[in-house]
């Protein structure tokens, strides 16, 4: 099996936010690598944001596989369909329906863009992409395990974990009292006991979806944030796993929350082995935020560019770092890889080459990945980058037809670009350098780029 010792491939290692180091990998399992990663809530577009751990995660998820073999590795990624902001949309689009039959209209419609989105991207679809309202009882399960353990308790139709109750809570984010404090009082109540507890389960106002609430209380009611990922995360991985991801944002209190209610439901020392984190992004330099003018969706930057560009212009960056997100940076990208293209073999077998493997395994240390294969470009490494391009998911048909719609209208026709060039290779066996340059020039202007080739032949393509 792939990832084996004594299989010619680099450990893999990965940096564990739980730990604060970067650690071997070693799958509980080696026939069975599983990974979750917090995925979109489904009330609108997704911003360029919600793309970066989608992206890194899916990397991950093809070094993976490569590692352990397609069949080994599990991944899921969870829809969040459940939400007061899916509720408002519903409500103030669709304000003659029932609320529940809005609500579907909503969320149906949000995931099948996310996935067009994504498949612009070049994302692979995870193995299990589970919705929250279909593991309602999962959810209540978990929850009344915490109640019956002296974890949770019930209070005016609310659940809430007690957080005192777990005397290491805060072993992910690592932040003070007061600061964690701060962040609890997102939902101050009275009815809490510490500042600290969080809600499991809440009563349904009238009109909004419910279900039938667990730990005997009454009303119908609907799941808290962050139950839903433990209950999903358990339904297809179990109760310990490999691999938890998602952005850095989600560490407190989301992942934090995570971890309390799987452990201690389950009586367990982890939820799961190694967690990771993206980087923040930022757009020029700034927040994104609707109030500055620069929130952007993946939509919005498929109307002018490529998916691979924006899956490369995110890889250029580590997924630990923060990434200003430009048009600069987007340039670049496609500039890179017009060259990579220009220069790979085609329909090569998506293999990566043996350098930008090894620095994948590392922590997918993209910037070192990036660096070796520019130093593919050369004749011998054709197709080596041809089979990383492949196994990065990028294809070279979107890139060409970008460029090729952005590139000016020719004026000319190809019967009189023949003839322009059969009078500049004339001029060069002449060596009248001047006039050679002189049609070239007039071409570009044309909009007719020349290459002249190493067989002494010229071609021409429409100028970039």
């Amino acid at each position: 099996m792939p990832g084996e010792v004594g299989s010619g491939l680099p450990e893999v290692k990965l940096y564990n936010t739980l730990t604060r180091v970067k650690e071997p990998f070693a799958p509980i399992d080696p026939a069975r690598v599983r990974m979750y990663v917090c995925g979109p809530t489904v009330y609108d577009l997704a911003h360029i944001g919600n793309a970066r751990p989608v992206v890194v995660f899916d990397l991950l998820y093809r070094v993976l596989r490569h590692f352990y073999g397609a069949d080994h590795v599990k991944y899921v990624r969870n829809i969040t369909d459940v939400d007061d902001k899916i509720n408002a949309r519903a409500a103030r689009e669709f304000p003659d329906l029932p609320l529940n039959e809005a609500i579907a209209r909503v969320t149906f419609a949000t995931e099948a863009q996310f996935h067009d989105d994504l498949e612009a991207l070049g994302v692979l679809h995870p193995d299990v992409e589970p919705r929250a309202t279909e593991h309602i009882g999962e959810m209540r399960t978990l929850i009344e395990r915490l109640v019956a353990a002296g974890h949770a308790y019930v209070a005016e139709d609310h659940v809430l974990f007690s957080v005192p109750s777990m005397p290491d809570y805060g072993a992910l984010s690592r932040r003070p009292l007061d600061e964690m404090i701060a962040g609890a009082r997102v939902d101050v109540a009275p009815y809490k006991r510490d500042a600290m507890d969080f809600v499991l389960w809440k009563p349904s106002s009238p009109g909004e979806p419910g279900w039938p609430s667990p730990a005997g209380i009454g009303p119908l009611g609907r799941p808290g944030w962050h139950i839903e990922c433990s209950a999903m995360s358990w339904a297809h991985l179990g109760e310990t796993f490999d691999i938890h991801g998602g952005g850095i944002d989600l560490i407190f209190p989301h992942h934090e929350n995570e971890i309390a209610q799987s452990r201690c439901a389950f009586h367990a020392g982890v939820m799961a082995n190694v967690w990771m984190h993206n980087g923040f992004l930022q757009v020029e330099g700034e927040k994104m935020s609707k109030s500055l003018g620069n929130f952007v969706t993946i939509r919005d930057l498929l109307a002018d560019w490529p998916g691979d560009v924006l899956r490369l212009n995110m890889l250029r960056t580590h997924y630990r770092q923060p990434i200003d997100w430009t048009v600069k940076g987007l340039e670049e990208s496609a500039r890179t890889l017009e060259q990579w293209f220009d220069a790979a073999a085609p329909d090569a077998y998506p293999r990566p080459a043996p350098a930008v493997l090894e620095a994948l395994a590392d922590d997918l240390n993209t910037p070192k990945a990036i660096a070796e294969m520019h130093a593919l470009k050369d004749h011998a490494g054709k197709k080596a980058l041809g089979g990383t391009l492949a196994f990065l998911g990028f294809a070279p048909g979107p890139l060409r037809a970008w460029r090729d719609a952005r590139a000016p209208a020719l004026t000319i026709d190809a019967a009189a670009i023949e003839a322009r060039i059969a009078e500049r290779i004339e001029a060069r066996r002449n060596r009248d350098w001047a006039a050679s340059d002189r049609i070239r020039n007039e071409l570009l202007e044309l909009g007719v780029a020349l290459k002249d080739n190493k067989d002494g032949t010229t071609t021409w393509e429409p100028a970039r």
